[in-house]
């Protein structure tokens, strides 16, 4: 059964004391719009939230919401999180419609040891860890399984060699590289470089705090969102 997120209209003014209020009371304030409909300011559960961006299918899960007598399929489609307190604090939804295909970013699953690193010494590197489909709400996959243990020094792994099928569409370059297996001393030398500009960077301005996070929930659901 699809998780039911009961959302409760917000109500007065949507400024930060407002958000502060709703967070108190033990809710994230949220915006559930499209398919047509104006944007809703509401209040949602963050256990729920959360329980949905640590899911399988994190941000790419469909689940239903509920405003009132209102019930439509949806989407995370932005969250933001304090980082200090690791809380979420807001999240943006999307109304889905079944029966039109949406763009999205799905993950990369590399599955196996490549035989560049196995017995040629080299170092696995991949670049891209999500790739934009497009397909219909009923077939995104939860990731992109691809077997890299022919992978040999030197050589890559491209979008056009990940799984494909005719219930989805690639937006990322077909061309673009994936992964590949480079030399040991190929990396060493870039990572120095890397490391002095950085420390030059360092001592030329001082670092400024995070306040937010964007991005896909794998080992933790970060990301970005209005207020």
């Amino acid at each position: 059964m699809p998780e039911v997120v009961v959302a409760r209209p917000r109500e007065g003014k949507f400024n930060k004391n407002a958000a502060r209020r709703v967070r108190r009371a033990g809710k994230i304030p949220a915006v559930l719009y499209g398919a047509g409909h104006e944007p809703v300011a509401v209040e949602v559960d963050p256990k729920q939230i959360s329980r949905i961006l640590y899911s399988e299918t994190g941000h790419n899960t469909i689940f239903d919401v509920k405003v009132g007598s209102d019930s439509a399929k949806a989407m995370i489609v932005e969250w933001q999180y304090e980082p200090i307190k690791d809380q979420l604090i807001h999240i943006d939804m999307k109304r889905i419609a079944l029966d039109k295909p949406l763009r999205l970013h799905v993950r990369v699953k590399l599955i196996g040891t490549p035989v560049g690193v196995k017995t040629e010494g080299g170092i696995l590197d991949q670049v891209l860890r999500e790739v934009e489909i497009e397909c219909l709400p009923a077939d995104i996959p939860s990731h992109l399984d691809v077997d890299i243990s022919g992978l040999g020094l030197h050589q890559v792994l491209r979008v056009k060699d990940l799984p494909h099928s005719d219930k989805i569409r690639y937006i990322t370059a077909e061309d673009a590289t994936v992964a590949h297996v480079v030399a040991i001393r190929e990396e060493a030398a870039p990572a120095a470089e890397g490391a002095a500009g950085a420390a030059a960077g360092e001592a030329a301005a001082p670092a400024e705090p995070e306040v937010a996070r964007k991005g896909k929930a794998e080992a933790k659901p970060e990301g970005g969102a209005k207020k």
